[in-house]
C-alpha cells in the first residue's frame, strides 16, 4: 500500500497526542482514525478527517500510557490503505513532594504522592546546593513514594529532583531543604594581648553560619558580635580593655535551624605599672616605692621588695588597684634593694621593676694592721660590714692619706712595696650606693731588711771558710750571726759586727764537712728575717785504689783506702775505651770495696774513685783490668742466595778482637774452610759448596789471651730442582705418568704436589726417593687437568719448584640412545653423563640412506640430550658422541635409527578388467624403503590381497578378484620398523557385460 509516514508527538502535554501524516500520492477522499491501548485491540477513541487534512489531536488520554493508533486512508475507486503507529503520553510529575531532616544533621527524608497515570519508575537526584555537586543518584520502583538520604553534611542545603519516568519521557519536580547544624566543640577563649582575646573551636563545618557575642562582665555590656560563614575556626577580638574579664557565647544556624553552642570566659592581660621608683624615706632604714597607674583594669597590686643583686624577695605587700605608693620600714643598713610592682587581673600578671636603692651603711669594726714579719708589706683586715664596698687609705704617719676603693666581700688588703722600718697609718670606711660611713684608724711598723748576697766559700781550702755579704738598706743598726755544723746542728762560732763590716773568715775547720752561717739585720723593735749560707770544706782524695778480675761470676772488684775528714759518699766510674756504655756507682762513706757484675766480656775497663763532700769532689788515679770474653751467641747457618752458597750469621755476646769461622762436611768432620773475620762483622757468605749437602759450622772468638768456641751449627745447602719435567696421560687408565731428569748435587728425596684444576680441595702430596726419575699418579678424575709441582728436598730446604700441567683422557658417554618421537623429520638422542670433566661434547649425525653431508654439533660439558630436526623422512641415521678435553677424546659406540616415512600421495584405483584392480600412487619426498599394499572385500571386511614392494614401486595390480565387487585398498610406506599408510580408497571391479560392451 501507499506509505503515510505517520508521526506522533505530545507537545509537552501528558493527556494528549498529536498524530501527523503525509497525504498519499494522488490524494485521499478522507481518513478514519482509531486509538486503543497497546496490546488490547479495543478502540478507546475514533476519529475522522477529510481530504487535505494531515493531523489529528487525541485528548483526554492517560499520562504515561502506551497507545496504538491506526490510520485508514480512502483512496480513489474505493481503495483503502492503512498504517499503524505506537506512541506513549508523557508522564505527570509527582505531587506533594516534601524533604525533611526531622532535626537530624546527616539525614533527609523525601516523600511524595504518586503522579497521575502510568509510569515505569522514579529517578531521584540529590544535589549539594553550595557546590552544585550530585551527591546521590537513585532509580526506584514505580510504587515507591518515599526515600531516605543518609550520610549527609550537617548544616548544609540540598536540592532534590524527583523525575517520573515513562518510556523515554520524564516529568520532574524539585525541592530544597537543610540538614540540621552541628554544634562546634572545644570552645576556647584566651588572651592574645592586653587588648585582644583569641577564640577558637572545633567542628565548625557542621553549620552554615556561626554567631559569636562577646560580653564585658565588668560593665555587663556586649562588646562585639560576629556572624561568619561555615569553616571559620578562630577569631581574634581586638580593641578590648586591659585586665578585664569577658564572656563569649556561640550559636549556629543553618536554614531555619538555630542552635545555641558552648560559652567561655577569659581575661585580657593587664598593663604593667609605669615609672616604678624606690627611694629613701624620712625614717632611718626605710625606703618608699612609687608608681603610676596604667590604663585598663586590675584586681590589685602585689608589691615585692627584693634584696641584693640577685633580687631575692624579702617582703610582699598587696594594695588596691588605685594605690600608687608604699613604704618599707626596718630594713638592714648598707643593703641594696629593688621593688617589683605587679598588676594582677584574674590569673594574669604584668610587672615592672625599679632601679636599685641603698640604705645608709655602718663603719667596719675589728680593724687591724699587721706586718707579718715582712719588710715591704702590711696586711690590713677588718670585720665585714653591710654595704657595696669600702674606701681604704695607707700612708706614712707624716704624709697625707690617699684613698682606694674595694668591692664588697673583701675584709683584708695587703699593701706591697712599702719602705722597710717605716711607721704607717691605715683608715677604712664602708660605702653603700651614694653613702659613705665615718672612717676607722690604726698604725704599725714595717720590718727591716736582712743583709743581701750572703755567701760562704772554702776558696779551695780543706780547713777554712770565708763569709761575705752586702750591707742592708737604711734602717739597720748592725748584724748578728752564728756558724753551725749542718748535720749535727752543733754551734761552732757566734758573730756580732757593726753595719760597716761585709766579710769574715772562720779557721781550723774539719775537711769535707758542711757548715751553715745564719745572719740578720736589726732595726727598731724588729729583727729582720734570717739569711743563711752553706758550704763544705774541700774533701781529701782516697788512696790505694786497685781493680782485680773475677771469672765466676764475670766481674771486676775495686778496693780503696779512706782519707781523713768527712765524706758524703764514694763515686766509682768504670768505663772502657772500646765500649760506649759507662758504669757509675755511688756507695756509702764507710765502704772501701765494690764488685762490678754484668760487664761485657773481653773488654778492658778503667776505674776512678771519687770522694764526694757536698758539691765538691776529689778523685784518685786510674786503675785498669780486662774481663774474660764469651762465646758467640745465636750462630745460625742458612742457605745463601744460590744453591752452592751458605750464609752464616751470629750475635756478638761481648768482647773479643776477631773471630775464626771453621766449616766442615757433616759426615767426615774434616775442616774444609778457615775464615778469619774482624770484630764487628756478624755475617759471612761461603760460596762454591755442593748443592743439597749437609755442613757443620763452628766460630772461635779471641779476646786478649782468651779464646772461646761457639756451639756447633748444622745446615744444608739448597738442592737443585729436577730437570726436563713432563706429564703425559696413561691411555689404559685415568692416570698421569710424571718423568724428570736427576739434577747435579745431593738431595734427600723429592716432593710432589698435585692440584686439581678449578678445585678448592687441598692438593695431594707424594714423596719419591732421591734416585727416582718418574712416578705414576693413579686414581685421577677423567678429563681433568692437574697442576703438578716437584721439588728436590735436602733437610728442611726445598729447591725452586718445577711445574707442569697434565690432563687425563676424558670418559666416553654411556647408554647412548637414539629414538624416534613419532616424527618424520626429528630424532631424539640422549646419554648418561660420564664421570670426570670435559671441555665439550662433539656429536656427529651420519645419513645411512643418502649421501648427504654429516651434521656436527658441539655441546656444553653438562648436556645430556639433543634433538635432531629437519631430517629426511623415511631415512636411516647413525650417531656418535665424543667427550673432548683439550686434544684428548673418548667416543661412544655408533647408534642407528629411522625417521618415520611419509604416506604415499595421489592414490588412484582402477579396474582394467572384470577380475583385476590396479592401485597406483606417487612417492612423497625421497620416498620410502618399501611399500605394503593391502586390499579388503568391502562387504566382508576380509583382507583378500597383500603384497610387499620395493622402494621404487609406484603401482600394483591385484588379480582374480570378483567382477562387479567393491574393494578397499590402502598403501603403506615403510622405513625400518616404521610405516605410514594412505587412507583406504574404495573402488569396484568391472562387470562382465561392461567388458563385452
Amino acid at each position: 500500500g501507499t506509505l503515510l509516514n505517520l508521526s506522533v508527538s505530545d507537545h509537552s502535554r501528558s493527556d494528549s497526542l498529536l498524530l501527523s501524516w503525509d497525504e498519499p500520492e494522488g490524494g485521499a477522499e478522507g481518513y478514519s482514525l482509531a486509538l486503543s491501548s497497546l496490546g488490547s485491540g479495543t478502540p478507546l477513541q475514533n476519529g475522522s478527517a477529510g481530504p487535505n487534512i494531515t493531523s489529528f489531536w487525541f485528548h483526554g488520554l492517560t499520562p504515561g500510557m502506551r497507545y496504538e493508533i491506526e490510520v485508514t486512508a480512502t483512496l480513489a475507486c474505493m481503495e483503502t490503505t492503512s498504517q499503524t503507529v505506537t506512541a506513549q503520553t508523557s508522564p505527570s510529575p509527582v505531587r506533594n513532594l516534601s524533604l525533611s531532616s526531622s532535626g537530624s544533621s546527616d539525614v533527609l527524608h523525601a516523600s511524595w504522592a504518586h503522579a497521575c497515570g502510568q509510569r515505569d519508575g522514579y529517578h531521584l537526584a540529590l544535589y549539594h546546593s553550595d557546590s552544585q555537586k550530585l551527591v546521590r543518584n537513585a532509580s526506584i520502583l514505580p510504587n515507591t513514594s518515599m526515600f531516605l538520604f543518609d550520610g549527609l553534611l550537617a548544616g548544609s542545603e540540598y536540592a532534590l529532583k524527583v523525575s517520573t519516568l515513562a518510556g523515554s519521557s520524564q516529568a520532574s519536580t524539585s525541592i530544597h531543604q537543610w540538614t540540621a547544624p552541628s554544634i562546634p566543640t572545644q570552645l576556647r577563649l584566651s588572651p592574645g594581648s592586653s587588648t585582644s582575646l583569641v577564640a577558637s573551636w572545633a567542628g565548625a563545618v557542621g553549620a552554615a553560619w556561626l554567631h559569636l557575642a562577646l560580653r564585658n562582665l565588668l560593665t555587663q555590656t556586649v562588646a562585639t558580635t560576629l556572624s561568619a560563614r561555615r569553616g571559620l575556626t578562630s577569631y581574634t577580638f581586638q580593641h578590648l580593655h586591659p585586665g578585664t574579664q569577658y564572656w563569649l557565647g556561640l550559636s549556629v544556624t543553618a536554614g531555619s535551624y538555630t542552635m545555641v553552642g558552648p560559652n567561655a570566659t577569659a581575661w585580657t592581660y593587664p598593663l604593667s605599672p609605669g615609672n616604678v621608683t624606690l627611694s629613701s624615706a624620712e625614717e632611718q632604714s626605710s625606703l618608699q616605692a612609687h608608681w603610676s597607674t596604667p590604663a585598663g583594669e586590675r584586681d590589685f597590686y602585689l608589691v615585692t621588695l627584693q634584696e641584693g643583686e640577685d633580687g631575692a624577695p624579702t617582703r610582699n605587700i598587696s594594695v588596691g588597684g588605685d594605690n600608687g605608693h608604699v613604704t618599707f620600714h626596718g630594713l638592714s643598713p648598707g643593703k641594696q634593694y629593688s621593688v617589683q610592682v605587679t598588676a594582677v587581673a584574674g590569673p594574669y600578671r604584668a610587672s615592672a621593676r625599679s632601679t636599685a636603692a641603698w640604705t645608709q651603711p655602718l663603719a667596719p669594726s675589728g680593724v687591724s694592721l699587721s706586718s707579718q714579719g715582712s719588710s715591704s708589706s702590711l696586711l690590713a683586715s677588718w670585720e665585714e660590714a653591710m654595704g657595696e664596698g669600702y674606701v681604704v687609705a695607707l700612708s706614712p704617719v707624716e704624709h697625707p692619706m690617699r684613698n682606694s676603693s674595694l668591692l664588697r666581700g673583701v675584709t683584708n688588703f695587703t699593701y706591697e712595696g712599702l719602705r722597710p722600718g717605716t711607721l704607717y697609718a691605715f683608715e677604712v670606711s664602708t660605702v653603700a650606693g651614694p653613702y659613705t660611713s665615718s672612717p676607722r684608724r690604726i698604725t704599725n711598723w714595717t720590718h727591716p731588711l736582712p743583709p743581701e748576697q750572703l755567701t760562704l766559700s772554702n776558696q779551695g781550702h780543706s780547713t777554712s771558710l770565708q763569709a761575705s755579704w752586702r750591707a742592708a738598706p737604711a734602717g739597720s743598726t748592725g748584724y748578728t750571726g752564728t756558724l753551725w755544723e749542718t748535720k749535727s746542728h752543733k754551734q761552732v762560732r757566734n758573730l756580732t759586727v757593726v753595719k760597716n763590716w761585709t766579710n769574715v773568715t772562720f779557721e781550723d775547720l774539719v775537711p769535707g764537712r758542711q757548715y751553715t752561717l745564719e745572719m740578720a739585720a736589726m732595726a727598731g723593735p724588729y729583727r729582720s728575717p734570717v739569711r743563711s749560707a752553706t758550704d763544705w770544706t774541700y774533701p781529701l782524695p782516697p788512696a790505694g785504689v786497685t781493680l782485680t778480675n773475677t771469672r765466676r761470676p764475670l766481674g771486676l772488684s775495686a778496693f780503696w783506702d779512706k782519707a781523713s775528714g768527712d765524706v758524703d759518699q764514694f763515686h766509682l766510674q768504670l768505663y772502657s775505651k772500646s765500649h760506649p756504655v759507662q758504669r757509675n756507682v755511688s756507695v756509702g762513706p764507710n765502704t772501701n770495696n765494690f764488685t762490678f757484675l754484668g760487664l761485657s766480656p773481653g773488654i778492658q775497663y778503667f776505674l776512678r774513685v771519687t770522694v764526694l763532700a757536698g758539691p765538691y769532689r776529689s778523685s784518685s788515679h786510674f786503675a785498669t783490668e780486662w774481663t774474660y770474653p764469651l762465646s758467640l751467641a745465636n750462630v745460625t747457618v742458612q742457605p745463601g742466595r744460590r744453591p752452592q752458597d751458605l750464609h752464616v750469621s751470629w750475635v756478638e755476646s761481648g768482647g773479643g778482637r776477631d773471630h775464626l769461622v771453621q766449616l766442615s762436611v757433616a759426615e767426615s768432620l774434616s775442616i774444609i774452610r778457615n775464615v778469619s773475620v774482624p770484630r764487628g762483622v756478624t755475617q759471612l757468605d761461603l760460596e762454591g759448596l755442593v748443592p743439597g749437602s749437609r755442613y757443620r759450622m763452628e766460630i772461635i772468638t779471641q779476646a786478649g789471651p782468651h779464646r772461646t768456641s761457639s756451639q756447633t751449627a748444622v745446615s744444608y745447602t739448597v738442592p737443585l730442582p729436577p730437570l726436563s719435567l713432563s706429564a703425559s696421560p696413561v691411555s689404559t687408565a685415568w692416570a698421569l705418568a710424571v718423568q724428570w731428569e736427576t739434577p747435579p748435587g745431593q738431595r734427600d728425596g723429592y716432593l710432589l704436589n698435585v692440584h686439581e684444576e678449578g678445585s678448592s680441595a687441598p692438593a695431594r702430596k707424594l714423596e719419591a726417593g732421591k734416585d727416582s726419575t718418574n712416578v705414576t699418579l693413579a686414581q685421577l678424575e677423567p678429563g681433568t687437568c692437574y697442576l703438578i709441582g716437584i721439588w728436590a728436598v735436602a733437610g728442611p730446604y726445598r729447591s725452586l719448584p718445577k711445574n707442569v700441567t697434565g690432563c687425563t683422557v676424558p670418559a666416553a658417554p654411556t647408554n647412548v640412545s637414539l629414538t624416534n618421537p613419532g616424527s618424520s623429520s626429528e630424532l631424539y638422542m640422549c646419554w648418561n653423563k660420564p664421570p670426570g670433566r670435559r671441555d665439550h661434547y662433539r656429536v656427529v649425525l651420519y645419513s645411512l640412506s643418502t649421501q648427504s653431508k654429516n651434521r656436527v654439533q658441539t655441546l656444553s660439558p653438562d648436556a645430556q640430550n639433543i634433538t635432531w630436526t629437519h631430517l629426511e623422512a623415511g631415512s636411516r641415521f647413525a650417531v656418535q658422541i665424543t667427550a673432548v678435553k683439550g686434544s684428548l677424546e673418548a667416543s661412544s659406540t655408533n647408534v642407528t635409527q629411522w625417521t618415520h616415512p611419509l604416506a604415499p600421495d595421489s592414490l588412484i584405483l582402477g579396474s582394467p578388467s572384470a577380475s583385476t584392480l590396479q592401485a597406483s600412487w606417487a612417492a612423497t619426498g625421497r620416498g620410502a624403503e618399501g611399500y605394503v599394499v593391502d586390499v579388503y572385500d568391502t562387504a566382508s571386511s576380509a583382507r583378500v590381497g597383500h603384497t610387499v614392494l620395493g622402494g621404487d614401486a609406484r603401482s600394483h595390480i591385484f588379480r582374480n578378484l570378483s567382477p562387479g565387487s567393491h574393494y578397499s585398498v590402502a598403501v603403506r610406506a615403510t622405513a625400518g620398523p616404521f610405516h605410514t599408510s594412505t587412507p583406504n580408497l574404495t573402488h569396484c571391479t568391472r562387470e562382465y557385460d561392461a567388458v563385452l560392451a
